[in-house]
């Protein structure tokens, strides 16, 4: 047989965030060295002022200066707030998922509202995305999802639908969670963080996202199963029917939701109702009984002491919130029965899982850093300023969203992509009236629908690989769903604007 001596043909591969993050810092870098230095008159909020653009003497980026952004990316300095209280509830959050798995409640609840919903297979369909949905919006459910696909692909099947469907209720379910995260720490706190407000700004607006969006999705989910139900040469995947019925089987081991598993689950709901409550800006709205109640705690005879410096639910943030997982999860371990050896292990495998999740945020601060440093951030808002005049708030906004559709498929890391743009186009929206609120609702609806169908969610790429299915017929399956929930979105962006 004849070997051929021709190189191996390579193939292109989508560079890392890294990589992208690193050539966007060098060109920036450069950038300091071509683009005037300016900047904007500041009011109370720390918001630039429209028409106070000056120019002021240069300050262009060295090698060396390229190489400590990342670091002072986590620390900041006088010019950038650093990244490090975004990164350490990140590790945190990841610690407390792992105390969580640990203890086998997040599977065990799943396997138990699926055996309670035989003979009602279909409302099973709204009851799953329902919570897959809402784990997107709350925590950025994804890489925890992969071990639910091979207990429900042979249980949708065994009902007579097909394993698009239950792949489909766990993607689509989180990633619309996603696009419509209310308070996901990875998208919605790090753009707000990089934005300098609330995660509780724009809450009400995100949860009509979260409704409709939700909505629509499950019907169109059990749409399908139904079809499929009826006709099951409707399958999209029919071609593959035999072969799944033998390579999907019905696990023969019944998983057992214990008494303790239960009072894990409600820790880990109540947790979440918790960060909720607390981030929520609740004197915008002139609600007062958690300021209240916090005086009333202050205050007890002999316990108020206990309660001393204790903030109001409404006033908190990430410190306060990475307290709050950091609490739970030693209260899982005190209820489970873990032992302090299986606490710590658990805890540092979550938290290992989410090491390259807290890098980004500081290795991208690190462009903010070079931005503010060279001080062009200021002329380039005030290049959009003069060129946004004139522009409507709806106008800015569509073409906000357009914009993070192709983006979010070079950098599906919602983290990294919002570290490195929320800084500049929240300023600029703030410009024509769009409130950067608005702005990171845009980002968050652009990079979930786009993380239902890219090949470069890890996610994806896994779970049709236990589905065994192709990307191809995954899009074939899922494109019209996806083109409506991006219309939607859009439409749902605009009409918005109208209200802020």
């Amino acid at each position: 047989m004849e070997i051929s001596d021709k190189p191996a043909k390579k193939t292109f591969k989508v560079p890392s965030s890294y990589t992208i993050l690193s050539i966007l810092i060098i060109g920036l870098a450069i950038l300091t060295w071509l683009i005037p230095a300016g900047e904007y008159q500041v009011n109370d909020a720390g918001q630039f002022i429209a028409g106070t653009y000056h120019t002021v003497t240069s300050n262009p980026q060295s090698l060396f200066d390229i190489l400590m952004s990342p670091m002072y990316g986590f620390v900041g300095n006088e010019r950038t707030n650093g990244a490090v209280e975004v990164a350490l509830f990140i590790l945190v959050i990841g610690g407390f998922l792992g105390v969580v798995n640990k203890t086998g409640a997040l599977n065990a609840g799943i396997a138990s509202a699926i055996k309670n919903n035989k003979g009602r297979e279909k409302r099973l369909i709204f009851i799953l995305m329902i919570l897959f949905g809402l784990g997107g919006s709350t925590y950025g459910m994804a890489e925890e999802t992969i071990a639910f696909f091979p207990l429900l692909i042979p249980i949708m099947i065994g009902m007579g639908f097909d394993k698009l469907v239950a792949v489909a209720v766990i993607l689509v379910g989180t990633q619309v969670g996603a696009l419509a995260s209310t308070v996901n720490p990875f998208a919605t706190g790090v753009a707000s963080d990089v934005a300098g407000i609330s995660i509780g700004d724009g809450f009400v607006i995100r949860v009509i996202f979260l409704v409709v969006l939700l909505t629509i999705s499950m019907i169109w989910v059990y749409r399908y199963a139904a079809r499929v139900e009826q006709d099951p040469t409707q399958s999209v995947v029919y071609d593959q029917y035999q072969q799944d019925q033998e390579n999907f089987k019905l696990p023969e081991e019944e998983i057992i939701f214990t008494k303790k598993q239960k009072q894990v689950l409600w820790i880990f709901i109540l947790t979440f109702a918790v960060m909720i409550v607390s981030l929520i800006p609740w004197s915008d709205f002139n609600i007062t009984i958690f300021t209240a109640i916090n005086d009333v705690l202050t205050h007890l005879p002999y316990a108020g002491p206990l309660f001393n410096h204790l903030a109001a639910l409404g006033t908190w943030y990430f410190l306060e919130i990475t307290m709050l997982f950091m609490a739970s999860s030693l209260l899982i371990a005190w209820v489970y029965g873990l032992s302090e050896d299986d606490l710590i292990s658990s805890f540092m495998v979550g938290a290992s899982n989410m090491i390259g999740v807290a890098l980004i945020c500081g290795f991208s601060r690190g462009i903010q850093v070079i931005m503010n440093d060279g001080q062009i951030t200021a002329t380039i808002l005030h290049w959009g300023e003069m060129g946004l005049k004139g522009l409507s708030q709806q106008l800015y906004i569509l073409l906000t969203y357009i914009f993070y559709l192709p983006m979010s498929f070079l950098m599906p890391g919602t983290s990294s992509l919002a570290t490195a743009t929320i800084g500049l186009l929240g300023p600029l929206g703030e410009f024509v009236g769009v409130p950067a609120h608005l702005v990171i609702t845009a980002f968050q609806a652009a990079s979930g629908a786009l993380n239902i169908i890219t090949p470069t969610s890890g996610v994806i790429m896994g779970a049709l690989a236990i589905a065994k299915v192709d990307i191809t017929t995954w899009w074939r399956f899922v494109g019209k769903l996806f083109l409506l929930l991006v219309v939607l979105s859009a439409v749902m962006l605009v009409i918005a604007s109208f209200f802020v």
